[in-house]
């Protein structure tokens, strides 16, 4: 069994084990494992090789383990600052929406670090977003340059020594369009983390940004789509009317598509069948779809290894062109000072307040 088979034969069967041994040759184990690597999926699949009784070569598993333990750490360092950020934010009166990461690893995965992550994604109303990022600058971090009164802007960058948060105030722009987040914060839910006040995307909004932000990186790590499959499992009475509704909604409807399309069709993510039917865009663009998303280019990341490839589908994919097109123009241009303001490309640019265009 190949790599490509491999990991996606484990996908598709949890939570029940595969009736397909696993991989025989010394290769064959290599492949998966740093296909599990770059899918974000290292911990996870040690887990699924230990309940399926697979076994991998002695290098093949010591090289599994290890990567396992990495992920795990980064996984830590990564709660630390979370917990940190919330502190400060709970300080000043703000509670957060947490977007993917490790609060959705805890909900979904049999233990949270068995999912990949690098850095804290949370989603604030527009009005706060600029006490919020005074309360993390407060703990260390530094805002990094950006002007989030941009159309293609959705987030304030913060960094420091302990890694990224990114401070959401649209919950995802992609394709040329953009996905405000005050709606979604104010369907959100309450919930606790390590003792802190948080909230979630309700399921049905979950159901449509994850899908959202896959196909916005064309669908390129697998644990996108097995969250997708996750969540579905984790609500069985997810209401599917509110899905669809909201995936039209923000004009996306069939970005929603691709991703639930793949998790369903590599993976049998439980999706209804009307739901896909509903949300999907032309037969040319499904056939495309059905082609660039298949399991051994997904497992391969294909499209990420080959930017005039990225660039050719997400056109060719976009919902409608003429803000694609702007959109990949602009990006392709760049940003570049208005004259006489005497900054250098590349210069720092103070972050501009999101509460308006002035």
């Amino acid at each position: 069994m190949n790599a490509s088979l491999a990991l996606l034969t484990l996908l598709h069967a949890w939570p029940e084990v595969p009736d397909a041994p696993g991989p025989s040759g010394e290769g064959d184990g290599d492949a998966l494992v740093k296909a599990a690597v770059r899918h974000g999926l290292a911990g996870f699949v040690e887990h699924a090789l230990a309940k399926a009784d697979w076994t991998l070569t002695p290098d093949a598993a010591a090289l599994l383990t290890r990567e396992a333990r990495l992920s795990a750490a980064r996984g830590m360092r990564v709660r630390s600052l979370l917990s940190r950020s919330l502190t400060a934010l709970t300080a000043v009166g703000v509670t957060p929406v947490l977007l993917k990461g490790y609060g959705l690893a805890l909900r979904l995965y049999p233990e949270p670090l068995q999912r990949a992550t690098n850095d804290v994604d949370l989603l604030v109303p527009r009005a706060r977003v600029m006490c919020a990022v005074h309360a993390l600058e407060g703990m260390g971090l530094t805002t990094q340059a950006g002007d989030v009164d941009r159309d293609d802007a959705h987030h304030v960058e913060l960094t420091g020594p302990d890694g990224l948060v990114e401070l959401h105030y649209r919950a995802i722009t992609g394709y040329g369009l953009s996905l405000e987040g005050d709606a979604m914060v104010a369907r959100a839910v309450d919930a606790t983390l390590d003792g802190h006040s948080v909230r979630y995307l309700c399921p049905e909004d979950e159901a449509v940004y994850l899908a959202l932000h896959a196909s916005n990186h064309l669908l390129q790590r697998l644990a996108w789509l097995f969250d997708l499959k996750l969540l579905a499992r984790a609500h069985p009475r997810l209401d599917w009317d509110r899905v669809v509704t909201r995936a039209r909604r923000t004009g996306l409807p069939h970005l929603v598509w691709y991703a639930w399309d793949a998790a369903h069709r590599l993976l049998d993510a439980p999706v209804p069948a009307w739901v896909l039917k509903a949300l999907s865009p032309p037969r040319w663009q499904r056939a495309l779809a059905t082609r660039l998303f298949s399991g051994p280019r997904l497992v391969g990341a294909e499209l990420a290894k080959n930017k005039p490839a990225w660039i050719a589908a997400k056109l060719a994919l976009a919902p409608r062109a003429r803000p694609m097109v702007r959109y990949a123009l602009r990006r392709l241009r760049g940003t570049r000072p208005p004259p006489g303001t005497g900054a250098e490309p590349g210069a720092p640019r103070p972050v501009r307040s999101p509460a308006g265009r002035r």
